[in-house]
């Protein structure tokens, strides 16, 4: 039943009816709350072995011979900088061990270029008029990092096959253009993982700007939720290839690995970069938690221990985005009214509405008692120019709470379409 072919009459007919069910879910006085990709409680009970990792009785002694509990090694423990490397795809001798946020680690290398810049070029702050590329729908965290910052965000569309490279390569011949934010493997919230072609295409840029800079947040790299996985090209070897290694810099954690709040983060640069980074990490800190960091290396080991855990974390993930996709598809499929994603991993399904009719969605659902990411939020300045993408998180409820949230979320989808379609 296509509703952009249904006649008024029939419209009216199928708008009521959708009325009555949505009344019926308000009468559930449900409070469920879907707005952020967090880990369930189930999964965070995953790493309470990590807890007590480490005690009185451990070895806090690393293999350089230092001392965990004490001053030093702002590079972080070497072990832990291997497991990184593997999970980026980078050389572990280019990798620095931040604290529990990526995302942190971003912001603070924002602010580097902001304040000293980058290989000997000005600090952005000096710089009038400067911009920042954001593929969109993208994450909206990393617009607001450059919001804060002052850079006029540019939005570029996403396509299958990542941020769409004609827009980019001409946006880059800008020198007023300064990066690109990027999250390469099951996109955030499109589950979109960019192909070879792409991250060729990346690699081998030529902005006018000398300063211009890739942020590459690899935060779902090991996050697969099928037996068939996406594979990322490795735009480390193919900058190495391009001598382009100084314009990226790469970042990932162990956010949804272990403990979003007391996780480990990490990032990885080029040899010129590195020295700017390190320079700054040593007037800003005389070391980081090697605790915290000793706790993650007992409890992972080496990087078959990260995928042995991921492997725990999809056995329940995966059945919720089942749930999810199911839901759409037996309730919105033929209806012209959405269409969504189907991630092989990440923790996001992003679902195209109506034009003009996300955030009346998200008002109905949470109108009812679910609370959805704002419609919006995947745009630069929270500004969906066709106000239709709305990101869906399966993670955190159960899938008792998560099928009764996706009953109502697509009645009200369809109650939204009717109401449209029948407005003048």
């Amino acid at each position: 039943m296509d509703f952009t072919k249904l006649s008024k009459e029939n419209l009216e007919h199928e708008k009521k009816k959708l009325e009555g069910e949505y009344r019926s879910f308000q009468s559930k006085k449900l409070n469920l709350n879907m707005a952020r990709g967090k880990p369930s409680p189930e999964q965070l009970k995953l790493s309470y072995p990590m807890l007590t990792a480490v005690n009185q009785e451990s070895n806090f002694i690393s293999s350089t011979g230092a001392d965990c509990r004490n001053y030093g090694m702002p590079d972080g423990l070497p072990e832990l900088r291997r497991i990184f490397a593997q999970m980026m795809g980078v050389d572990a001798d280019n990798v620095v061990i931040g604290g529990n946020s990526s995302l942190n680690m971003m912001f603070d290398t924002v602010s580097c270029g902001m304040t000293h810049g980058f290989s000997g070029c000005e600090p952005w702050d000096c710089q009038k008029g400067r911009k920042f590329l954001c593929p969109s729908p993208g994450y909206d965290r990393h617009f607001r990092v450059t919001e804060y910052f002052g850079f006029q965000l540019v939005t570029i569309p996403m396509m299958p096959e990542g941020p769409d490279m004609d827009k980019v390569e001409e946006a880059v011949k800008d020198p007023s253009v300064k990066g690109i934010w990027c999250v390469p493997k099951y996109q955030n919230p499109t589950g979109i993982t960019f192909s070879d072609e792409t991250v060729r295409r990346l690699a081998h840029l030529k902005p006018a700007a000398k300063d211009f800079r890739i942020f590459w947040d690899n935060a779902y790299c090991v996050h697969d939720l099928t037996d068939t996985p996406d594979r990322l090209a490795s735009l480390w070897e193919e900058c190495r290839k391009a001598g382009t290694l100084e314009s990226v810099f790469f970042f990932a954690s162990t956010s949804k690995i272990t403990f979003p709040g007391a996780g480990i983060s990490a990032m990885a640069c080029g040899d010129e970069n590195l020295k700017e980074i390190r320079g700054r990490y040593d007037a800003q800190t005389i070391g980081p938690d090697k605790l915290n960091q000793l706790r993650h290396l007992y409890f992972l080991k080496n990087f078959d221990g990260v995928k042995a855990q991921m492997a725990k974390h999809r056995a329940l993930i995966a059945p919720k985005f089942q749930i999810v996709e199911s839901k759409l598809e037996k309730e919105l499929a033929g209806k012209n009214v959405a269409k969504w994603s189907n991630p092989k991993g990440g923790y996001f399904i992003s679902v195209d509405v109506l034009p003009g009719c996300a955030k009346r969605v998200v008002k109905l659902c949470a109108d009812a008692g679910v609370k959805l990411t704002a419609a919006g939020a995947t745009f630069p300045y929270g500004k969906d120019p066709d106000d239709s993408n709305i990101r869906v998180a399966p993670t955190y409820p159960s899938q008792e709470e998560l099928g009764q949230a996706m009953e109502l979320f697509c009645i009200a989808v369809q109650l939204a379409a009717t109401e449209k379609l029948i407005a003048p």
